[in-house]
């Protein structure tokens, strides 16, 4: 960080004065080896550690990734990159393009022989661009001076770490502050017999539309319901896109035990709790996705008195991402009662950086993300579900604007859109601020996006009237809406 001299002429004359930061002192004291150590290098780990050497801080970057059960492990970039976000949008895309060549024969192209999928092709595909990615990652952090270590970080005490390698080798580092940002890891059900060894993890209803969409025979086992967290009405469309689309659904059915066939075969038993009847049958795999843990065990954080949340494990953190010991933060899916979302990740861990240089004091605001499930049937939100709404500030305080509408390019393709079907949640008095809105279709999320920023605005369902649509999208629906749900009158949108 540059010493600063600042000249101010005044009526008394040239005052000089030489301001020097905080940070300037303790380096000229050699106190610590780093300004800061930030633990665990996914993209809020990485976010913060260069933006911390942007500002002018000396920086280290520990990451290390534990072998899965089935002995799986990646590179630099953390979940989002390597076994997340990144890899489940593509192979999303690869489903979207089956059904495109679906479509395409309606449009008048001539597509010869029958059309399949080669997984091998797919998956070396995506596989190479997040080996790009992990490199990628590597350069920036030497481009920026972070110095990155793969060593596995512990707390020793509030400025000091240790890392270890592989083969136990130790490492220790000092730091005047130090930022854990570890994430989660996928939870198996430990009291399901043979659920760990036989099971792989990830993301329900993402993995199941896309492995149907690349014509694999896929069955989604729900113990209660879907979408647990978003709004339920919406979540009820997406699993009803998902079935018409050939997805198979087991409701209100818990598994009891995964057993591996001679044949090779996984025979899962499980219960439908409707009946109490017992079920068996047998899939090549079996995917469990009954949520995420935070990675907080190794960090020796019970030895400093981090305090955690006893339910979930998290740490709890201030406004300002600090823990309950000074000069440590942690932030991203780590903490509790934040959204375990990469773009929240990172913009917190840019912000936090700035904050600990003495550059900003900007606070994260974690209101209003805005999100997307990238199921067959994209859905996208931001702000309120309609039950949160309700809960809130009462269902006769709130106005819920909605229409079903059908996406032009489901027209001559004949395409089913019954679930395609927008709302927007409003206070019911005054300018009808906007509390929520809700929308599954055709590339939900780039339409999500536009309409997040007039939630930091403050939009109203006034200034959606006053906004001119572009014809003919998907988005114009949204400030074309006029029914509201009190009404009861048909919200099917007809003609333009």
């Amino acid at each position: 960080s540059p010493k600063c001299l600042s000249i101010f002429l005044g009526s008394d004359g040239l005052f000089i004065t030489l301001l020097f930061t905080i940070h300037d002192l303790i380096c000229s004291t050699g106190k610590y080896d780093y300004d800061l150590v930030v633990i665990g290098g996914g993209s809020g780990g990485l976010a913060c550690s260069k933006e911390a050497a942007q500002v002018g801080q000396k920086v280290a970057v520990l990451d290390y990734v534990e072998p899965s059960l089935k002995g799986t492990k990646w590179g630099l970039g953390g979940t989002c990159v390597n076994v997340g976000c990144i890899p489940k949008k593509l192979m999303h895309q690869a489903a979207l393009l089956g059904s495109a060549v679906k479509d395409a024969k309606k449009y008048g192209w001539q597509i010869s022989g029958p059309v399949c999928h080669d997984w091998a092709t797919m998956a070396e595909a995506v596989q190479n661009h997040v080996r790009s990615l992990n490199w990628g990652h590597r350069v920036q952090l030497q481009d920026k001076k972070v110095k990155y270590l793969n060593l596995k970080g512990s707390l020793v005490d509030e400025h000091t770490v240790k890392g270890l390698t592989k083969a136990g080798k130790e490492t220790i580092l000092t730091a005047k502050n130090i930022v854990i940002a570890t994430g989660g890891r996928p939870k198996y059900p430990t009291n399901i017999p043979g659920a760990m060894e036989h099971g792989i993890t990830n993301v329900a209803l993402e993995c199941a539309g896309f492995l149907t969409g690349i014509g694999l025979d896929t069955t989604v086992m729900v113990r209660s319901i879907a979408l647990r967290g978003f709004d339920q009405q919406m979540s009820g469309l997406v699993t009803d896109y998902m079935e018409t689309y050939g997805t198979k659904f087991a409701w209100k059915c818990v598994p009891k035990r995964v057993d591996k066939l001679s044949s090779g075969a996984l025979q899962v038993t499980w219960t439908d709790t409707h009946t109490g009847n017992e079920h068996k049958d047998t899939y090549d795999s079996v995917l469990w996705a009954v949520g995420r843990a935070p990675e907080t065990k190794a960090l020796g954080l019970d030895k400093l008195g981090v305090q955690l949340n006893k339910e979930t494990g998290k740490i709890v953190v201030g406004a300002d991402e600090s823990t309950s010991v000074p000069n440590i933060y942690a932030f991203g899916d780590i903490s509790e009662g934040r959204p375990e979302l990469t773009p929240t990740a990172i913009k917190a861990g840019k912000l936090l950086a700035r904050r600990l240089a003495g550059h900003s004091t900007e606070l994260m605001n974690y209101d209003n993300v805005a999100t997307t499930v990238f199921t067959p049937l994209e859905y996208g939100c931001v702000g309120l579900s309609e039950e949160e709404a309700e809960k809130r500030h009462g269902k006769d305080s709130i106005e819920v604007y909605h229409a079903f509408y059908k996406p032009l390019e489901f027209t001559v393709a004949e395409r089913d859109a019954s679930q395609c079907y927008l709302k927007v949640v409003c206070e019911r008095g005054g300018d009808q601020k906007i509390l929520g809105l809700h929308f599954t279709g055709p590339n939900a999320g780039e339409m999500t996006q536009g309409f997040a920023l007039g939630f930091q605005c403050g939009a109203t369902y006034s200034h959606l009237l006053q906004t001119v649509g572009i014809h003919p999208t998907c988005a114009e629906e949204v400030v074309k809406v006029n029914i509201t749900k009190r009404s009861g009158l048909d919200a099917t949108v007809t003609g333009c």
